[in-house]
């Protein structure tokens, strides 16, 4: 005899308005950043009242900044950051933040609300087609055009930008979705073809393990699908059993304890000597959540690594096989890999990598990452090294783009993950001081800095006022040397010092300006005022921005050749041929 079950369940008509924050409440979402309007229907009589005291509404000055913003929040917590904003040239500035998102793996949920319902009735104001533009810069796109489908395709973003390769997620909604009425309760999702596999195929782990106990001369390449899996525990096990010296890409930065000794440094583009060598005459590279691209490699892939097998673990099985024909692929979680390779770890396992450990350090010794602070000029390298050292590491730093943010890299020594928030992909100038914003809203308890050039900095320095807007605890800290200085690099080694469009004529007073927003200024002109200035304006509580003279005449080094192989590096400006 069967029996029939019902359940009472009471679900309100709720309008499309309230069905989406309901949906981001579930969600656990507890900021989210939308741009102020202009429009008559100012953006947030959009919200609910009862909503915005549930739910922090950041108010950014562009669309651009408050999709980084969403991005720092993401990078800095590992949540989905919420970025909301109205169609037209609203959303078609948020595409700049959203494809930062996108090379970096980064999780965000952008929402286009339509608040007009005459956009889609013909050529009407502000009529935009958000789904084409993006396409190809986010995980994936929803469009919403009744509200029957609204609860449902809100959920399935967050969980499709936060699961598998984390990435931007694009919802574009129609006024009758907002407007309408729907019987409401949080749905279950079930997404067809979309499957995440944590776990690589057992036979692969067993050759990858096979691998490893042949070679002589391995090397993990460890790139920011590291960070996103949390696997620093496994990574560190791992490497301690296996006896492998552990390498990272710019995007791992802080996915490997810098103090381990089994820590080489990071590589790449103007990685160390000693990492940058260790990959290329290795005869095994285990890469774990990277993508092998041109940064991280020199850009000549059919030199790379040229006596070294490849072991790829990614979760994205389009990173296989698309740069670097690799030898033994395993697709699944970064954590879960490391989990399996570790199990089958033979018990009487030893092996005596001692020659290839002294082989890294002479490379080290040969040309060690460091500088020389010398002069009346200020070197960015002893900045980065003194806030560094006053720091003990611990800060959460979101960079900008360009020779500082090299320097970051190589002189902060970043001690935890999700702490080193860089544009890496697209380098995007102007990621850095709307990012921090995001970062210190998803970190409240740690300490926040933006490290900028004076270039990438006036791409957003508007954001100022959303950060002294929220009474932040915000250091910022600008590096002015006049100029684009990586523009500047790059056209003083291989264009014969021809310089173009890479100095400033005309810059504002940067710490007027800060004051003008109601932050806190300081300027630093001379070596011997730097400690004391940043221990100053760190401890100054509320927003502070720190103006830092430095030498425009300072080069990044070492920097793989254009072209090269990661063994072609130059040292200094005579290694040019």
């Amino acid at each position: 005899m069967g029996f029939i079950i019902i359940l009472n369940i009471d679900m309100k008509m709720m309008n499309g308005r309230d069905i989406l924050f309901e949906v981001l409440l579930s969600e656990k979402v507890d900021t989210v950043f939308c741009p102020a309007s202009s429009r008559e229907m100012d953006f947030l009589g959009f919200i609910p009242e009862k909503y915005q005291n549930q739910i922090k509404f950041v108010k950014a000055r562009h669309e651009q900044a408050a999709t980084h913003m969403a991005d720092g929040y993401a990078r800095s917590s590992g949540k989905p950051g919420i970025v909301i904003s109205l169609p037209g040239p609203y959303g078609i500035n948020t595409v700049t933040g959203l494809a930062t998102a996108h090379m970096d793996s980064s999780p965000i949920v952008s929402i286009i609300a339509d608040l007009d319902p005459w956009i889609f009735k013909g050529s009407s104001f502000h009529n935009t087609d958000h789904i084409g533009i993006t396409q190809s810069c986010t995980k994936h796109n929803y469009l919403v055009q009744n509200v029957s489908n609204l609860a449902k395709m809100i959920k399935e973003a967050t969980h499709v930008a936060k699961t598998g390769r984390p990435g931007p997620v694009l919802v574009d909604i129609e006024f009758a979705a907002l407007a309408g009425e729907e019987k409401f309760n949080i749905p279950d999702i079930e997404i067809k073809g979309y499957k995440e596999r944590k776990k690589g195929e057992p036979s692969q782990i067993k050759r990858a393990v096979e691998m490893i106990l042949s070679s002589e001369r391995p090397i993990i390449f460890g790139g920011g699908g590291l960070i996103l899996s949390g696997a620093r525990q496994e990574l560190i096990k791992f490497a301690h059993s296996y006896k492998i010296p552990v390498t990272n890409t710019l995007m791992g930065i802080g996915s490997y304890p810098p103090d381990d000794p089994y820590y080489v440094n990071w590589i790449g583009m103007h990685g160390a000597y000693c990492a940058n060598m260790a990959v290329h005459e290795s005869d095994l590279i285990i890469s774990i959540g990277a993508r092998f691209d041109d940064r991280a490699t020199g850009g000549n892939f059919e030199k790379f690594a040229p006596n070294a097998e490849i072991i790829h673990i990614d979760i994205d099985p389009s990173t296989i096989d698309k740069n670097i024909v690799v030898h033994c692929p395993i697709i699944g979680d970064a954590k879960e890999v490391l989990k399996q390779m570790l199990e089958i770890i033979p018990a009487d396992f030893k092996a005596d990598r001692t020659k290839w450990f002294n082989q890294i350090n002479k490379w080290d010794k040969e040309h060690p990452l460091s500088y020389s602070q010398t002069g009346e000029k200020i070197k960015t390298t002893f900045v980065i090294d003194k806030l560094s050292e006053i720091t003990n590491g611990e800060s959460i730093i979101a960079s900008d783009v360009g020779q500082h943010q090299m320097w970051l890299a190589q002189f902060y020594i970043f001690k935890n993950p999700r702490a080193h928030l860089s544009s890496g992909g697209l380098g995007t100038m102007g990621f850095g001081l709307p990012a921090a914003i995001g970062a210190k809203f998803g970190r409240p308890d740690k300490q926040v800095i933006c490290v900028a050039g004076d270039g990438s900095f006036q791409m957003n320095m508007q954001e100022l006022g959303t950060a002294v807007e929220n009474e932040m605890d915000l250091k910022i800290i600008v590096l002015n040397n006049r100029h684009h200085g990586m523009v500047r690099q790059w056209q003083t080694l291989f264009f014969e010092g021809n310089y173009s469009s890479s100095r400033f004529e005309v810059l504002p007073d940067f710490v007027n300006l800060a004051k003008s927003y109601g932050a806190a200024g300081v300027h630093i002109s001379k070596p011997d005022e730097l400690e004391e200035g940043l221990k100053e304006a760190l401890s100054t509580d509320g927003v502070v921005l720190v103006e830092i003279e430095v030498d425009y005449e300072q080069m990044v080094y070492p920097m793989l050749s254009p072209g090269g192989d990661m063994s072609e590096m130059i040292v200094q400006p005579t290694d040019i041929a």
